[in-house]
């Protein structure tokens, strides 16, 4: 019996999944401390782990990151609440965002928390700022894009010609104009790139780190002294959604970076990551009920409660996003060949369009009415960016811990409640602006 089988007769037996209760997520928070302990084992100490808070933003999930060795990447005051309401601490939050507000950036500079500038506008901004915070320790730097291309997901390619994030090193004499204002500002001190995710080669992600270290190098030498002392390197790690092998690891992505980029092992630097979705995705996971069946068109449809409003990505853009199904009988055997015929089912969500689909054509034991369903690798960006389609609610999620008879299940967030939902929808602003 695997873990997961584990976990849903587990789930089965203490009722919190049933006819009522249609859809929950999982995060085994076993499985999360050991992806945190990989990630550690495969950098050198110089090495800081951020976890980038939008891959999944729970509070619980984020206090254990914080218990296992994680800092914080943020992009919006909301994330910033919740990481500080996990525990993280002013020094260990990095603060990325395309659109800070003033308000966004003196939050910042007057709490000591770092941030990563993304163009010249807000660069005055925080100009002014350091004149009224002189005595600030945030540690502030430009995000460059390096323009090195894109991956295979237009989407998530941060490094394009075009890219909207980050300041732009290949146009005109930008490259130039960078290392003067750095010249110019002693408390300019770190540089950052983000060269892309899902998608994109582990060699392309290391292209961009070593334009990174290059131009970091340039600066200092240009300067005299070393006043770069941080290289945040991003995350973007992809995740194999294919099978439950972890690839590629982050100790090939280390190999690929210290042959690429030596500077980084030296100890020169302290390097911060922004890793999400390679910590989270492949230790959470969805189990939704199947409620009815039907054949269409000779096509085996099971419609469960798991769609777009927690599969938002898989839903839109599923050649991108493929996940994977295991099917379940309701007493929590797993369904297989043995006793099922595979028929080539599409497993639906309960959105009202046609593309909302968690698979297609995909050859499974035949689900039937009351079955149960597991939606793998979904605890990177399904539970925490909800949907509100159709006005549905969001699933309860659940930690899990612990092993065979040992196995506990803690409620982690609620789910919504239809009162939650109406109250979305139905309060009225809190100004009233009058024309």
């Amino acid at each position: 019996m695997t873990r997961k089988d584990q976990i849903i007769k587990k789930a089965l037996d203490i009722q919190i999944i049933d006819d009522r209760l249609t859809a929950i997520g999982i995060m085994d928070f076993d499985a999360l401390k050991e992806t945190v302990n990989n990630l550690y084992a495969a950098f050198p100490d110089n090495f800081y782990h951020t976890f980038a808070v939008k891959a999944n933003a729970l509070v619980a999930v984020l206090s254990a990151l914080r218990q296992y060795g994680m800092g914080a990447e943020v992009a919006s005051p909301g994330e910033l609440t919740i990481a500080l309401a996990a525990g993280f601490k002013a020094h260990e939050i990095i603060y990325d965002s395309p659109a800070k507000t003033l308000d966004d950036l003196r939050t910042c500079i007057k709490n000591d928390i770092s941030l990563n500038i993304d163009n010249l506008q807000e660069l005055a901004r925080i100009d002014q700022l350091m004149l009224e915070f002189p005595a600030s320790k945030s540690v502030i730097g430009f995000r460059i894009n390096p323009q090195i291309g894109g991956g295979e997901i237009s989407s998530t390619s941060t490094a394009t010609a075009t890219s909207k994030f980050g300041y732009a090193l290949a146009d005109g004499n930008n490259k130039q104009d960078l290392i003067n204002i750095y010249q110019q500002r002693p408390w300019l001190n770190s540089l950052h790139t983000h060269s892309g995710s899902q998608g994109c080669s582990l060699e392309l992600m290391a292209n961009g780190v070593a334009a990174l270290t290059q131009l970091a190098e340039q600066i200092n030498d240009s300067i005299g002294h070393q006043q770069i002392i941080r290289l945040d390197i991003g995350g973007g790690l992809p995740v194999n959604f294919s099978s439950d092998k972890i690839t590629p690891s982050f100790k090939e992505y280390a190999a690929v970076l210290a042959a690429a980029v030596p500077t980084l092992f030296s100890g020169k630097y302290q390097v911060k990551t922004e890793f999400g979705r390679a910590i989270v995705a492949k230790n959470g996971f969805i189990i939704t009920r199947v409620e009815y069946t039907k054949t269409s068109g000779g096509r085996h449809i099971a419609t469960t409660h798991a769609g777009a409003q927690i599969i938002t990505r898989t839903a839109f853009l599923p050649k991108s996003w493929p996940i994977r199904v295991t099917g379940y009988l309701s007493n929590g055997q797993q369904r297989t060949a043995a006793i099922s015929d595979v028929v080539v089912t599409d497993v639906a969500g309960p959105c009202c369009f046609a593309g909302d689909l968690i698979c297609v054509d995909r050859p499974l034991p035949k689900l039937q009415p009351n079955d149960y369903v597991i939606v793998h690798d979904t605890g990177g960006y399904y539970f925490s960016n909800h949907f509100d389609y159709n006005s549905l609610p969001r699933v309860a999620v659940y930690a899990v811990s612990g092993i065979e008879d040992h196995l506990t299940i803690k409620c982690i967030r609620q789910a919504d409640t239809l009162q939650d939902v109406l109250s979305k929808m139905s309060f009225p602003c809190r100004y009233n602006h009058h024309l």
